[in-house]
């Protein structure tokens, strides 16, 4: 029995981004394993969105590859392809940019990512609002735990009319703002 190529790549992406994110934790009180969020992206768009597209599952599990690890886009092109790398690319900050530059650009650029990547943006923020009220990082303040949804929020809104499920599921996460 043979499998699915898209099974294989989606596990290749998940083996790869639990890899490069080996040594990486949350910064919630527990310190969990990192790659438990690209995880949880993963799950949101699969499992609660219904998106059975292996090239969005795949960016969403490699989403922070480029911007927190090592990794190169030529590495992720090579491994992956143009497709993946690309919607990694689309939703990763230039960590050379001052913070409030990088959020600043986040909403500027919102409008004009791909579909694709305002999918795997859409999911990174639900996924984060909900770690903020489940788990958050242990240094945040109340104020800093709004601004962050409010800022979200803002992104979002940004590009309203991607996908209604998600959209939902990001609406609903923010109504649980502290």
């Amino acid at each position: 029995m043979s499998r699915s190529p898209n099974v294989s790549l989606v596990i290749k992406a998940a083996n790869f981004a639990a890899f490069k994110h080996r040594n990486q934790r949350r910064k919630d009180a527990d310190a969990s394993p990192y790659i438990n969020h690209p995880l949880a992206l993963a799950n949101v768009l699969s499992n609660e969105a219904g998106i059975a597209d292996p090239v969005v599952i795949c960016a969403a599990l490699l989403h922070d590859t480029i911007e927190d690890t090592e990794t190169t886009p030529e590495e992720l092109q090579v491994a992956f392809g143009r497709a993946i790398a690309a919607i990694v690319m689309g939703v990763t900050d230039d960590k050379a940019l001052p913070k409030a530059e990088r959020k600043r650009l986040q909403i500027v650029h919102a409008s004009t990512a791909s579909r694709r990547a305002r999918l795997v943006k859409l999911a990174d923020k639900i996924c984060n609002l909900r770690d903020i009220v489940a788990s958050p990082p242990a240094s945040w303040s109340l104020r800093r735990k709004r601004k962050y949804f409010d800022w979200s929020k803002e992104v979002i809104d940004a590009f309203r009319g991607t996908h209604r499920k998600l959209e939902s599921l990001f609406d609903e996460a923010y109504s649980t703002r502290p």
